[in-house]
């Protein structure tokens, strides 16, 4: 899966989208590929990472998630909702229980 993020998943006071996108990826499990868009609010048009995003969502904003099967998730509040509800570990969880 690749996780389209503006320059990195660094923590900023306050928080910020992609961070939180990343970490709740990598807290249920994922691994995901993390690809550097660049880019800020009226200069995205400019960078292919972010031109890369408009083809994919419509809009140049990040973070974006794109899964192996090419299933398209946009925006961090849907990025965490996503991983929340598919954690590989909450698998190995459910398999673990269904057996003892």
């Amino acid at each position: 899966m690749d996780l389209y993020v503006c320059y990195g998943t660094f923590p900023l006071p306050g928080g910020h989208p992609c961070a939180r996108a990343y970490n709740a990826l990598t807290v249920a499990g994922h691994q995901p590929n993390v690809i550097r868009t660049f880019g800020c609010a009226g200069t995205d048009r400019f960078w292919p990472g972010r031109r890369a995003v408009k083809r994919l969502t419509g809009t140049y904003e990040v973070p974006t998630l794109v899964l192996n099967d090419g299933t398209v998730i946009d925006g961090s509040q849907n990025i965490l909702a996503w991983a929340a509800a598919n954690s590989p570990q909450a698998s190995v969880v459910q398999q673990r229980a269904s057996v003892t």
